[in-house]
């Protein structure tokens, strides 16, 4: 089972990688150029880690809250791969896991069947 986790909502744009039990991370910076690369970014990542984007069962994005162009250039990503690829997504919020602190990355699959975060719906919470 391998799951990709993209938030780019935040003061950079993270990638965590889930194949099994191994959990693969990178981060970039926050930009303009890296939202309109943000496919090629994913791409390397993967290839970086041995996988590709058909090993992908599926990927979570974060919501929100946070920066505007983030999300929606994440979201348009993401909603593109589902299309193509027939990937199913997650859009989770930080906010979602109520009453948990600190939680990881690596938590994030098991944390949104935990909370019962729909499959394939969008409901994005950007920062005013």
């Amino acid at each position: 089972m391998s799951n990709l986790i993209v938030d780019a909502a935040r003061n950079k744009i993270f990638f965590t990688l889930i194949i099994d039990e191994n959990i693969y991370t990178c981060s970039h910076e926050n930009s303009k150029i890296n939202f309109e690369r943000m496919i090629i970014l994913i791409n390397d990542f993967l290839k970086s880690n041995k996988s590709s984007i058909s090993k992908i069962n599926a990927i979570y994005v974060n919501r929100g809250p946070g920066s505007f162009a983030g999300i929606r250039n994440s979201l348009a990503m993401i909603k593109a791969l589902f299309l193509t690829k027939n990937i199913n997504y997650y859009c989770f919020s930080f906010n979602d896991f109520v009453g948990l602190n600190d939680v990881k990355y690596e938590d994030v699959p098991n944390l949104c069947e935990k909370f019962n975060i729909k499959k394939n719906l969008i409901n994005p919470n950007y920062l005013s």
